[in-house]
């Protein structure tokens, strides 16, 4: 089977589930993509260069018999600008995050346009895969309320149609070397936050747990990992100048400091009020941190999977957050935890890809 993998967005996790699914699939996987910048110019204009680079690839005698699109651009229309070259061809879209939740930044205001992207996306996909059952779940619950917003055709009788072409399938993650490796434990014990420095991880959050861990003479030092863009809010720059001294790394690490980092870190923090899978926890717990994570999102749902007790793990306050940290500062890794991680690695995702997509091509 051949698979068009189409990524508008091509950089950091959408490069890695790409590159991944890539490598571990038993099939012919050929990328179309664009880098990783303008997202929201992706959203609006990828499809129809994206739909000219797949038309040049089919031209040159490689001719898909599915389409695996990422949802960061309007799949919709992707699907007429490619009818001309591949009339028949399945389209299957991977939905990584959506926007209907999305919190909006004080720089943002309220647009629906990237909603309605999402919702036509969805609506004519042969096919619509979420990364979480959460995420699944609040796409369509934030469908029909959005879609009720309208006065007529509502399009709120197609919705049942497209969820039951839906199905859940994680995100691959490369964590077999993690759980193979011995975790190291530093002195201080080291305090993982690794999420990129924006808005929606939830900078306030985090500071106030630091406020209380430096409050009750907490021993610890911290790592914040995670991409840094050009625009930072202000918050993260107090963050690290309360930390001072205990901090030591912040911004971007490299794939081995990253795998070092984690396999001496006995907590995985979250602070994020977006998050529909959690990779980056996944990838600590795999190397032997605790996980100490807000009560919301997808996380009450990756913990189950991967058998933590929720008390020991999820918190509703900064204060229980600080005591959960504080609690498994210095404890031994739990090898059945990180064990479960492997449910994750993309040993086990691909072949569920490529049963999915070969469940839509006709023979």
């Amino acid at each position: 089977m051949k698979i068009a993998l189409v990524e508008p967005y091509y950089g950091g996790s959408h490069q890695a589930w790409a590159d991944g699914y890539a490598n571990a699939s038993t099939h012919d996987v050929r990328l179309v993509t664009h880098a990783n910048r303008f997202w929201k110019w992706r959203m609006h204009g990828a499809f129809l260069t994206l739909a000219e680079e797949l038309r040049s690839v089919v031209g040159g005698g490689w001719r898909p018999d599915v389409v695996f699109a990422s949802s960061m651009m309007d799949v919709s229309a992707f699907a007429g600008a490619v009818r001309g070259f591949l009339p028949t061809t399945p389209v299957v879209t991977y939905f990584h995050e959506s926007q209907f939740t999305y919190p909006l930044s004080p720089a943002d205001r309220v647009d629906l346009t990237y909603q309605m992207k999402n919702w036509a996306s969805a609506a004519v996909s042969d096919l619509v895969v979420f990364n979480s059952e959460f995420h699944r779940t609040v796409f369509f619950e934030e469908t029909v309320r959005f879609l009720n917003a309208f006065p007529e055709d509502k399009h709120t009788g197609f919705v049942d149609g497209v969820r039951d072409r839906s199905v859940v399938a994680p995100v691959g993650v490369d964590v077999v070397a993690l759980v193979a490796a011995r975790a190291v434990r530093s002195e201080p014990p080291l305090i993982v936050w690794n999420q990129r420095w924006e808005h929606d991880k939830g900078p306030e959050e985090l500071m106030r747990i630091v406020e209380q861990l430096i409050g009750q003479r907490i021993e610890f030092t911290m790592a914040m990992c995670g991409e840094v863009f050009v625009s930072v809010p202000p918050t993260f720059a107090e963050v690290t100048g309360m930390l001072g001294s205990r901090l030591i790394h912040e911004g971007y690490a490299d794939r081995e400091s990253y795998e070092a980092i984690l396999g001496q870190a006995d907590v995985v923090l979250s602070t994020a009020d977006q998050e529909f899978f959690g990779i980056a926890v996944v990838e600590a717990v795999a190397a032997g941190a605790h996980p100490v994570l807000p009560d919301r999102l997808v996380y009450p749902e990756r913990v189950a999977d991967l058998g933590f007790d929720p008390d020991s793990v999820l918190f509703t306050t900064t204060q229980q957050a600080a005591e959960l940290i504080a609690g498994h500062l210095g404890t031994d890794p739990v090898d059945e935890r990180r064990a479960a991680t492997l449910q994750y690695d993309w040993t086990t995702v691909a072949p569920r890809y490529d049963e999915l997509l070969a469940s839509v091509v006709v023979s």
